[in-house]
C-alpha cells in the first residue's frame, strides 16, 4: 500500500534540510526524482548522493517563474511521460518580515514581508498549478503541501511567515476540492504540518552557539509533550503515506508531525 516505486516524483525546494533528507528516502524507495531549486551546485551534489538508488534528474528553476516552471513541465513528459506526485518543500523567511523582541509590528518591512508571502504561498500556488495541470490529465495524483505550527497558534516574531502559509493552507483545501469535483476522485491534494526541526534558517532562533536551548528554543520544548524537536527524517512516513495509494480517501487534510505540539495546551 506504501508503495512508490517508479513514481514519478517532483520535489521543489529539494536541497533544503528536509527536503533533501526527503529526497534520499524517496530514492531509497525506489521513486524517479525530479528534484527543483535555485542553486545547481547543491543540486548537483544531491543528485550524486542519490542516483546510485534511483532515477534522478535535476533542474535549476525559480518557483516563481511560471515560464521555467513549463519548461521543467514540457520536459518531465518528454522523458517520463507522466507526474505521479509534486511535493512543495519550497519556503522561508527574511529578517523584516520577523519581529525581534525590541521592535514591534510598526517596524516590519513591507518589502521582506511581499517577499516572504510571494515564497511560500505563490511558491506553492505556481507549481501546484503548472505541474498538477498534468496530474488532472492523467485523472490520478497527489500533491503535498508543507504547512506549519504557525498556522493555528499564534507565534511570536514569524508574522509573514505565518500569515503565508495561513493562506497556502488554505490553498490547500481549495485545491483539494477544485481539483476532485472538476477532475476525479484520483487527484488528492494534502499538506504537512511540520513541528520544530532544526534548520538553517532558525538554528539561531532555537540554539546558542554551544548547542543549548536559547529562550524561543526552551518555550518550545516545553511545549511539546515529547520534549524535543523533530528529526528530518521523521517527516518522511508521513509524506509517503501522502504520496502512495494508502491515502487514496484522504484530500483536504493538514496532518502535524509534531511531537504533540499541537495537541498539547501548556498545562
Amino acid at each position: 500500500m506504501f508503495e512508490l516505486k517508479d513514481k514519478v516524483i517532483v520535489l521543489t525546494g529539494a536541497t533544503g534540510v528536509l527536503g533533501s533528507e526527503l529526497a534520499l528516502s524517496l530514492a531509497k524507495a525506489n521513486a524517479k526524482l525530479v528534484i527543483l531549486g535555485r542553486n545547481e551546485v547543491l543540486l548537483d551534489e544531491l543528485k550524486k548522493k542519490l542516483v546510485h538508488l534511483t532515477y534522478v534528474e535535476y533542474h535549476v528553476v525559480n518557483v516563481l517563474a511560471r515560464h521555467e516552471l513549463e519548461k521543467v513541465r514540457t520536459s518531465i513528459i518528454q522523458t517520463l511521460g507522466q507526474i505521479d506526485s509534486l511535493i512543495n518543500a519550497v519556503g522561508g523567511n527574511l529578517p523584516g518580515a520577523v519581529i525581534p523582541d525590541d521592535k514591534n509590528i510598526f517596524d516590519l518591512s513591507e518589502t521582506d514581508f511581499d517577499e516572504v508571502v510571494e515564497m511560500n504561498l505563490k511558491g506553492t500556488i505556481l507549481p501546484s498549478i503548472v505541474f498538477g495541470e498534468i496530474i488532472a490529465n492523467q485523472g490520478k495524483g497527489s500533491i503535498v503541501n508543507y504547512s506549519s505550527m504557525t498556522v493555528d497558534r499564534v507565534m511570536t516574531r514569524v508574522v509573514g511567515y505565518s500569515a503565508a502559509k495561513a493562506a497556502m493552507e488554505n490553498f490547500t483545501r481549495w485545491m483539494a476540492v477544485e481539483m476532485a469535483l472538476k477532475f476525479g476522485e484520483g487527484i488528492r491534494v494534502n499538506a504537512i504540518a511540520p513541528g520544530f526541526f532544526i534548520g538553517k534558517q532558525n538554528k539561531k532562533l532555537l540554539l546558542n552557539k554551544d548547542g543549548s536551548l536559547t529562550d524561543r528554543g526552551k518555550k518550545i520544548i516545553q511545549n511539546t509533550p515529547m520534549k524535543r524537536f523533530g528529526k528530518p527524517e521523521e517527516l518522511n512516513g508521513a509524506i509517503h503515506f501522502l504520496c502512495s495509494d494508502s491515502s487514496k480517501f484522504i484530500t483536504g487534510v493538514v496532518l502535524p508531525v509534531d511531537g504533540g505540539f499541537s495537541a498539547f495546551s501548556g498545562v
